[in-house]
């Protein structure tokens, strides 16, 4: 289901993207590891994202997007690993990185611009 907010839609399409992607290495590749750690910080950014989105204050909203954020990172980690060991072509590994590399770049301004508007008050 669609919102009017940008890195929620994002992050949720990314989730499913990375859904795909699991079950694409378990079923293709017979990959159980990388994979799931793959699908749980993945899935975590969207997860994230919604409990910033529903927090309680502009201090609880910047320390859940943080918190997407490092899973992001975290998720360029695993996807790095697939590639490098040959789990992953370089074309679906690009299609799902640049995805995760465009959530890190809508996060780390969300976060900044949260941080900058709570240290005007």
């Amino acid at each position: 289901m669609k919102s009017d907010n940008l890195i929620l839609d994002k992050s949720k399409t990314f989730a499913i993207l990375i859904v795909h992607l699991y079950v694409y290495l378990t079923k293709e590749k017979q990959e159980y590891v990388l994979s799931k750690q793959v699908l749980r910080s993945g899935t975590s950014i969207g997860a994230n994202v919604r409990e910033a989105v529903q927090g309680q204050s502009k201090a609880d909203f910047i320390s859940k997007m943080s918190i997407a954020l490092k899973e992001a990172s975290e998720t360029e980690y695993w996807l790095e690993l697939l590639k490098e060991t040959s789990f992953v072509d370089e074309e679906r590994f690009y299609e799902v990185y640049k995805e995760n590399e465009s959530l890190v770049k809508i996060l780390t301004k969300i976060i900044k611009t949260s941080k900058d508007s709570l240290s005007r008050k």
